[in-house]
């Protein structure tokens, strides 16, 4: 389940994922991304994982796919989770982003709005 929150007036993105993204998730999700980068020409997304278990099949794959397709859009990503493999992805994510891609840990999360709206 995903909960989507955009900051109106702003290109900033928050959306909490708890327990496994589903293509449903994204089916909400995704709209509401292209319409920011399409408003701003890019997006700053506060990505935070609470009892996250990954994602299906079919929705790593859409994630996957929209992050390449959208990769120079990305002025800052927040990923905000529990788990040291959270930030391994956070680390893999890096290269394949031009804008900046940070972890924070859960404890954290003030810092890490923080730095998505700074």
């Amino acid at each position: 389940m995903i909960n989507i929150k955009h900051e109106h007036g702003t290109n900033i993105l928050y959306t909490t994922a708890v327990g496994k993204l589903e293509q449903a998730d994204y089916d909400r999700m995704l709209p509401e991304a292209h319409q920011i980068i399409n408003d701003y020409g890019n997006i700053r997304w506060y990505f935070e994982m609470q009892d996250f278990s990954g994602w299906t099949a079919g929705s790593a794959w859409r994630d996957v796919k929209f992050d390449l397709q959208y990769a120079d859009d990305f002025e800052k990503v927040a990923v905000v989770g529990q788990n040291e493999w959270m930030d391994w992805a956070t680390q893999f994510m890096k290269p394949f982003a031009t804008g900046e891609v940070k972890y924070f840990s859960l404890e954290d999360q003030a810092e890490a709005k923080q730095w998505i709206a700074a």
